[in-house]
C-alpha cells in the first residue's frame, strides 16, 4: 500500500508540475496581502462548501485537528486541482487555466483514542499580470505592467484525542515558507527606456490551529455534530528586497538597476500578522446514509498590514465566511449497485474576502458538489469535486472572476501496529 501512495504521490506532483502557472491562482486580486489564501480543505470537505466540522474514523481533516482522535486506519490522501477563470471588466474579456497540488498528507491512530497526521499543502499564492494604459501632462501614452508569483506552503503536525465519549480535542502546530515576487514596469509613448522595479520577500513563521468537536447520539440513530475551531493569529518574518532602474524598451536589456537600501524605512525585515479566524460549525446526521450542516467563520482581516508591498488602492476590514453543505450515502453496503455505495456530496460558500480595491468589498461565492467512489475491497475511495463560483465586480474599474474547478484526490486505508496473530 506504501508503495502504491508513493507512485500516487510521483505521478500527481508530474501533472501539476508540468501544468503549473502562477503558483495556484491567476487572480489579480492576489496582488493584496500575502496572495490568495488557498482552500486547505480536502476534496471531500470542499465538496460540501468546505465544511470542516464532518469527521470520521477514515478520513483526514486537514482544518479540524480534533478528528484525529475518531481515526481507526490510517489514511494517505493527495490531491490535485484544476481551475478555469474567465477575467472580465466592462470592455474585456480573457480566459485562463491553472493547475496545482492540493495537499499531500499522511494521518494514523496510535491508540483507539488518539490520533496524530502530518502532511504538507498550499498555504498562499500570488498569480497576476494586469497592464493600464493612461496618459501623462503632455498627452502621452503611459503603459504600466503589474506582475506577480510566488507563494507560501505550509508544513503541518497534527494531534487529536478523544477527552470523554463524543467528546474529541485537537491541536496542530503549521509552520509556512515561501517566496513572493512582485515587478512594475513603466514605459512612455516616444521615450526610449522604460522604469523596472522588482520587490522580492522571503517569508516564513509559525501559527496553531484548535479544535474541538461533541458529536452525542440521538435516539441511537441520528448524531448532532457541533464544533469550533480557532486558527491562530500567524506570526510571519519577511526579509525583503527590491531592485530599481531602467531598460531599453528595443532590446528588454536591464541598464542601471540598482538594489534599493531599505534600512532606513525599516523594511529589510517587517512582520506579516494573519488576524485569527474562528468558525463554529453545527449539524446533524445519520452515520453512513446523509449529514447536513453549516459552518461559520470570522476573521479580524481590518488589522492586517503588509507595509513592504502597500498598494494605494488596496485596504483591508475584518472578513466573514458562511459554508452549507452535505453528502447522501444511498446504501454503503450494497452488494448489487456501485451507484449506492457512492457518496454523493454537495454545498456551498459565500464570503467578505476582507480584501478592499478602490473601496470596494471583493466577496466571493460558489457552489460544489463532488461524488465519493469506493475503491477496492476496503474503506479506500476516490473524491472528485467540482466548484462554480464569483469572485470581484466590475464596479469601479474592477475584474469580475468566474471560475471552475474540477479537484481529484485518492485517500488510501490501511493498518499498522497490529499484532500478528498465530494460530
Amino acid at each position: 500500500m506504501v508503495k502504491k501512495f508513493v507512485l500516487l504521490i510521483l505521478c500527481i506532483t508530474a501533472i501539476t508540475a508540468y501544468s503549473q502557472s502562477g503558483d495556484g491562482t491567476v487572480s489579480p486580486y492576489s496582488f493584496g496581502g500575502i496572495g490568495d489564501f488557498r482552500p486547505q480543505a480536502t476534496i471531500e470537505n470542499q465538496a460540501m462548501g468546505g465544511l470542516s466540522m464532518y469527521t470520521d474514523s477514515i478520513h483526514v481533516n486537514l482544518r479540524n485537528p480534533a478528528a484525529y482522535g475518531k481515526l481507526r486506519l490510517v489514511t494517505y490522501t493527495a490531491a490535485g486541482g484544476h481551475k478555469e477563470v474567465k477575467l472580465k471588466d466592462f470592455t474585456e474579456q480573457e480566459s485562463s487555466s491553472v493547475t496545482s497540488l492540493e495537499y499531500i498528507a499522511l494521518a494514523f491512530p496510535l491508540s483507539p483514542k488518539f490520533g496524530v497526521g502530518l502532511g504538507v499543502l498550499p498555504y498562499t499564492a500570488v498569480g497576476y499580470n494586469v497592464f493600464s494604459e493612461s496618459t501623462n501632462a503632455t498627452q502621452d501614452t503611459v503603459i504600466n505592467q503589474f506582475t506577480g508569483d510566488g507563494g507560501l506552503n505550509k508544513v503541518f503536525l497534527s494531534a487529536g484525542y478523544e477527552i470523554t465519549k463524543n467528546l474529541h480535542v485537537g491541536a496542530t502546530v503549521n509552520f509556512s515558507f515561501g517566496n513572493l515576487q512582485y515587478q512594475s514596469v513603466q514605459s512612455v509613448e516616444g521615450v526610449q527606456y522604460g522604469t523596472i522595479n522588482t520587490r522580492q520577500s522571503e517569508v516564513n513563521g509559525y501559527d496553531f490551529n484548535y479544535g474541538a468537536t461533541y458529536t452525542p447520539r440521538i435516539k441511537d440513530k441520528y448524531t448532532l455534530f457541533t464544533s469550533v475551531t480557532v486558527n491562530t493569529q500567524a506570526n510571519l518574518v519577511s526579509s525583503n528586497t527590491e531592485r530599481l532602474g531602467s531598460f531599453s524598451l528595443s532590446t528588454g536589456e536591464e541598464i542601471e538597476v540598482r538594489d534599493v537600501n531599505l534600512e532606513p524605512a525599516n523594511l529589510r525585515n517587517t512582520e506579516l500578522k494573519i488576524p485569527t479566524t474562528t468558525t463554529f460549525g453545527l449539524g446533524f446526521g445519520r452515520d453512513k446514509k446523509w449529514f447536513l450542516g453549516a459552518e461559520y467563520s470570522l476573521q479580524g482581516v481590518s488589522s492586517f498590514r503588509n507595509d513592504f508591498i502597500d498598494p494605494d488602492n488596496v485596504t483591508y476590514e475584518d472578513a466573514n465566511t458562511l459554508r452549507i453543505g452535505g453528502y447522501l450515502v444511498p446504501d454503503y453496503a450494497s452488494f448489487t449497485s456501485y451507484l449506492k455505495r457512492v457518496t454523493y456530496r454537495a454545498g456551498a460558500h459565500t464570503s467578505k474576502t476582507g480584501l478592499m480595491v478602490n473601496d470596494q468589498s471583493i466577496h466571493d461565492f460558489g457552489i460544489t458538489f463532488g461524488l465519493g467512489l469506493p475503491v477496492g475491497g476496503g474503506f479506500s475511495n476516490m473524491n472528485v469535486g467540482f466548484e462554480y463560483g464569483k469572485r470581484g465586480t466590475t464596479v469601479a474599474n474592477l475584474v469580475e472572476e468566474t471560475y471552475f474547478k474540477v479537484s481529484v484526490g485518492l485517500s488510501f486505508n490501511d493498518k499498522w501496529f497490529q499484532k500478528r496473530k498465530i494460530n
